[in-house]
């Protein structure tokens, strides 16, 4: 790529919506996940599920420690750097730390397997299986670091597309073949490990050919890596760490938390019924995730040449946040018990923690991206108020509330603090740079949005198995297309190029 690749273009909201459009593809891996959980659960059993996404959990907090927050940091730095060569070294720099740290934690938990699986709530009959299970599973740790930091890499050149072949065909569903073909071997409960490991190393072979793709090789071999760049790197990754930290404990750390603190098949099964829950609030998220991914880099990008153009894209994203978000987080709560049908009997018992967690993603839906948008403009203190603020309420209501409630517990703390965080964000960047979500349009999508959320609700109530889920379907149908169409602005719809026009938006 020729050094003009850095030059700062002016985004635009099609820019927003294209890359958001494309990232949002990628984040169906999730979606797929959820759905394939009901045929783990059936597989393996609740406890051994709950025992795999504790383990999941342990080593995506331990990832997002050990890559010092440089998949962030990369976003922040390869926008703005003026030539190749610069941003070579950048990626070369982050590669060779994150992988490091990883390889050498990953080692040693290897060595003390016996240890740290006694720090862990299981079965009886899985306890047996736990050292082997942590020694293999821990190895997931580096094949995850080169995994999140190449694709950032991809994105950090506005590439938000690469990442759909290989988050939701290769690392999902390969995934989901592994397990199969484990379970049919015999392997029970360390089958759902295996096929994690081995869905990661697929997928880690091929960010090789995306870095190819985006970037030379040989010249990310030969980079040099000045001290200046490699202390902005390790600057920008460090003061975001915490924000990005806290994030990831609030997805990562309540099933760990509750596994912790409730004893045997007790703190399996909780963990695992909250996982349930946590998945399937996460596809209403899948819209707001897309925003915060593509919003990284063009933010920076555009606040480094026009800090006040990041004001539209911030509406933009809001407005189109809230009319999708919020429709959809009312069908996955009262589609509820259709939904967990799927799985075995005892997973209805994760249906009050799901309505909790879809609400509090609906209501952060409401201020789109606020806290990315903070983080990517060059506030450095803020970010870590927002962490302190959502771990110090986590934890707090987790430690007061999950010995007595349980999962729900759980689910009230992280519903809190994402809430809490999120808000906080908006408030900073109405206070430091006159940015605010709310205006005329966004409240008209967010009333047609609530009107329709209370339609489901009345459904929910009268109707019934799959007379209610059809209703409900057809309701959230017409909500979304109608706070799309009266939610946004004519630029808003035009932005989204020809979803607007196959949809009839404008």
């Amino acid at each position: 790529m020729s050094d003009d690749a850095f030059d700062t273009p002016a985004v635009t909201r099609g820019d927003v919506a294209r890359g958001a459009g494309l990232a949002g593809l990628a984040r169906t891996g999730a979606l797929i996940e959820a759905l394939a959980q009901p045929l783990y659960i059936w597989m393996f059993g609740l406890p051994a599920y709950g025992i795999y996404v504790v383990l999941w959990g342990a080593v995506s907090l331990l990832t997002n420690v050990l890559d010092l927050s440089m998949t962030s940091a990369l976003q922040r730095v390869v926008p703005t750097r003026a030539g190749e060569s610069e941003a070579h070294g950048a990626v070369k720099f982050a590669l060779i730390v994150t992988l490091l740290l990883g390889v050498a934690a990953a080692i040693l938990v290897t060595v003390e397997a016996d240890r740290v699986a006694r720090l862990f709530s299981a079965a009886p009959a899985d306890a047996a299986r736990l050292p082997a299970a942590v020694a293999l599973f821990v190895w997931a740790l580096p094949l995850w670091i080169f995994i999140e930091v190449s694709t950032s890499a991809a994105r950090a050149r506005r590439a938000f597309g690469p990442e759909i072949r290989l988050r939701i065909f290769w690392e999902q569903l390969a995934r989901l073949a592994f397990a199969v073909l484990f379970f049919a071997a015999g392997f029970e409960g360390l089958g759902l490990m295996l096929a994690h490991v081995s869905s990661l190393a697929l997928t880690a072979l091929l960010c090789v050919p995306l870095l190819r793709r985006f970037y030379d090789l040989r010249l990310l071999i030969r980079a040099p890596v000045p001290r200046k760049l490699a202390g902005e790197l390790l600057g920008s990754g460090l003061a975001l760490l915490p924000a990005n930290l806290s994030r990831r404990l609030l997805i990562d750390a309540p099933p760990l938390a509750i596994n912790l603190m409730l004893p045997g098949a007790a703190g399996a099964s909780a963990a695992g019924l909250f996982e349930i829950a946590r998945k399937l609030s996460t596809v209403p998220y899948i819209v707001r995730q897309s925003f915060q991914y593509v919003l990284a880099p063009l933010s920076s990008a555009q606040a480094h040449a026009d800090r006040a153009a990041v004001g539209p894209l911030y509406h933009f994203a809001s407005r189109v946040s809230t009319a999708l978000v919020v429709p959809l987080a009312g069908l996955i709560t009262f589609t509820g018990p259709d939904i967990l049908s799927v799985y075995r009997r005892e997973a209805q018992a994760a249906l009050p923690l799901l309505a909790i967690l879809c609400a509090a993603r609906a209501v952060e839906a409401i201020v789109g991206p606020a806290g990315t948008i903070v983080e990517m403009i060059g506030h450095r203190a803020l970010p870590l108020l927002n962490s302190l603020i959502a771990f110090l309420l986590w934890a707090a209501l987790a430690f007061w509330l999950t010995p007595a409630m349980g999962a729900m517990g759980m689910a009230i703390a992280v519903s809190v603090a994402v809430v809490a965080s999120t808000w906080a964000a908006a408030v900073e960047l109405e206070i430091s740079d006159r940015l605010s979500p709310f205006d005329r349009k966004l409240f008209q999508g967010m009333a047609i949005a609530l009107a329709g959320v209370g339609a489901m609700a009345l459904v929910a109530a009268q109707l019934g198995g799959p007379l209610r889920f059809a209703a409900n379907m057809t309701l959230w149908t017409a909500t979304s297309w109608l706070a799309l169409r009266y939610g946004l602005t004519r630029e808003d719809r035009l932005a989204l190029g020809g979803l607007s026009r196959r949809l009839r938006l404008v």
